[in-house]
């Protein structure tokens, strides 16, 4: 599975070249080759470096995952079992000294659909101050479809002590500054399917968290979470991106807020914006349409055009 370089800075993989991970505005993603070669280092006791699981399908990681790798089940480990909200700054910090994790860990995260909840995960380490996370580009189905070592073996580290910083509101939106983005005439991006944003349906198939109401937030962009990566699953060049949400850059002062149905996605397309374009403004409204949808008088518009002009 190893890697070259040539003098142009292009990373050749097999047939597949790919502009190397520095391009991009911030060090926050790794290879499956550079994950493979630390797996001793993920397997050991010191909390320096872990690897985390977290898949839409929660049966996955049973089934087999990269050794090593701790398994985070998106339902009920990172969200509040009382409150729909993020897990308490109490509950994150027992959540990863319960699994070995320290705030000076190294943690690269690791999931299903290309990410989409280790995406939302490594936005709610970046929201509790944690500095080393990183993401593993391909996510799950990259790590499988090119035969890396998988075990059914669950990792038990021992209990380490975790204190996370304050929340870091900058990262995230809430239904009022939903209201002020509309006002102020912020970009805001719908992550969902084209189906989703116009209405025509309230959630992909198969998937129960849901709304009262179909459509999107007036003035709001559809532009799927999918676009931001390549067919196996890694993510877009910089430039790519950059071309990619090229209206909504050139508005101004990076200030965009991603929205989608319950945060995951959104989350896609936040780490995309803000971690690998630099768009520093970007805010994750994780509310997203199951809030917004279920909201007496919210504004919604419907049909396949932005609307609210």
């Amino acid at each position: 599975m190893a890697a070259s370089a040539d003098d142009a800075g292009i990373i050749r993989w097999g047939t597949v070249d790919r502009v190397a991970m520095s391009d991009y505005a911030k060090d926050v993603l790794v290879d499956a080759d550079w994950v493979e070669e630390r797996l001793d280092e993920f397997q050991s006791d010191d909390p320096a470096h872990r690897l985390v699981e977290v898949d839409v399908d929660t049966e996955a990681y049973d089934s087999g995952h990269a050794p090593g790798a701790i398994g985070f089940n998106w339902e009920t480990d990172l969200q509040d079992q009382t409150n729909r909200d993020v897990l308490t700054k109490e509950d994150f910090e027992a959540l990863n000294a319960a699994h070995g994790i320290s705030e000076d860990s190294t943690v690269v995260l690791y999931g299903d659909n290309s990410n989409w909840f280790a995406a939302y995960t490594y936005w709610q380490y970046k929201y509790y101050g944690h500095d080393d996370v990183k993401l593993l580009d391909g996510g799950r189905e990259y790590w499988v479809e090119n035969d890396y070592p998988l075990t059914e073996e669950v990792p038990e580290f021992s209990e380490t002590s975790y204190t996370a910083d304050e929340p870091d509101e900058s990262i995230r939106a809430y239904r009022g500054d939903v209201d002020e983005a509309i006002d102020a005439g912020v970009p805001l991006v719908d992550v969902r399917s084209p189906e989703e944003y116009s209405g025509e349906i309230l959630a992909p198939p198969g998937l129960q968290e849901t709304a009262q109401r179909g459509g999107h937030i007036p003035g709001a962009r559809n532009i799927s979470w999918a676009a931001v990566t390549n067919d196996d699953g890694t993510f877009k060049t910089r430039d790519e991106l950059e071309e990619l949400y090229e209206d909504v850059l050139s508005e101004g002062d990076d200030e965009i807020v991603a929205y989608c149905r319950i945060g995951e996605r959104s989350s896609v397309a936040w780490f995309a914006l803000h971690e690998l374009v630099g768009a520093d403004q970007t805010v994750n409204y994780d509310g997203s349409w199951t809030e917004w949808g279920n909201l007496v008088r919210a504004p919604i518009v419907t049909g396949s055009e932005p609307g609210g002009e």
